[in-house]
């Protein structure tokens, strides 16, 4: 899928809301794409969502006319549950539990069905860190993808500085959108939220920033074993490093790259999607 994203569609009137979901689990690199739109979608907005798959044409379906689309769109993303934390979209909003800690996360390009299960075990092992005593100071998110896991990380270690990053403009641009919503401030220091787009550790900001004591890269497998020689060069000593976006059969491979690197397993995660939590010594 194309990183122009929703971009596309920044001068229309009446722009469509874009989901990308994982139709196959076990195939994490293959998207769909879904577009809602208010009216029937001419050639040219076809055309446009041409540019963002790379394989495929649109196929058109009609709502009925009393469907309310905008809900629609969103009706598959569950609310996430994981540890202290509870991450919805908006049609979801009544639904928070009282002893919880709340974000809200629209749906969007950034926020696909598919990244359910990784996004939840990520929550779940930062809160596990901070339960077990863990103090952090300086915190990357790479690839955030919608900023929820700095602004997750910054919730249990609110001292700390925390930078967020995506190759995709678009993510970043949702990003800023959701820190606002989730009222997480923006600058430089501690408590506050950095944001850039950025290709892995390519970036003034992360250069200056490093090194970092917990970094999370919640992404795919091959480009966590391409950064691991820079992850693991940008981390101070006893830092941690999370990662997810693999699978199962692809945790061994991961870990090696990482091994390799002087990290050791702290956590190597369980089930389908892996989460894992490593240290440098």
């Amino acid at each position: 899928m194309s990183a122009e994203g929703d971009a596309l569609f920044n001068d229309h009137p009446s722009p469509p809301v874009l989901v990308a979901e994982e139709p196959d689990p076990a195939k994490p690199d293959e998207w769909r794409l879904h577009a809602y739109f208010d009216h029937e979608p001419g050639w040219d907005e076809l055309k446009l969502l041409e540019q963002l798959a790379s394989e495929g044409d649109p196929h058109l379906e009609r709502m009925d006319d009393d469907t309310d689309w905008v809900t629609m769109s969103q009706s598959g993303l569950e609310p996430i549950r994981a540890g202290r934390f509870f991450v919805h979209t908006p049609m979801h909003h009544s639904q928070r539990p009282a002893d919880t800690v709340n974000f809200e996360i629209d749906a969007g390009l950034a926020f696909g069905t598919g990244q359910h299960a990784t996004t939840k075990g990520c929550l779940a092992a930062l809160d596990r860190l901070e339960k077990a005593g863990r103090r952090y100071t300086n915190v990357a998110d790479i690839g955030t993808g919608t900023g929820l896991l700095a602004f997750a990380a910054l919730k249990l270690w609110p001292d700390a500085k925390a930078i967020a990053t995506d190759i995709d403009p678009v993510a970043v641009a949702v990003s800023e959108e959701n820190a606002l919503i989730n009222q997480v401030p923006i600058g430089h220091g501690a408590g506050e939220l950095l944001l850039a787009t950025a290709d892995g550790m390519q970036h003034p900001m992360l250069e200056a920033r490093a090194p970092f004591d917990l970094l999370i890269a919640n992404i795919l497998a091959g480009p966590l074993k391409e950064l691991a020689p820079s992850f693991a060069a940008s981390l101070a000593d006893q830092a941690t490093v999370v990662l997810a976006g693999l699978l199962d059969t692809q945790a061994e491979d991961v870990i090696a790259a990482y091994e390799a690197e002087g990290l050791s397993v702290a956590e190597a995660g369980e089930g389908e999607w892996r989460v894992l939590v490593l240290e440098k010594k």
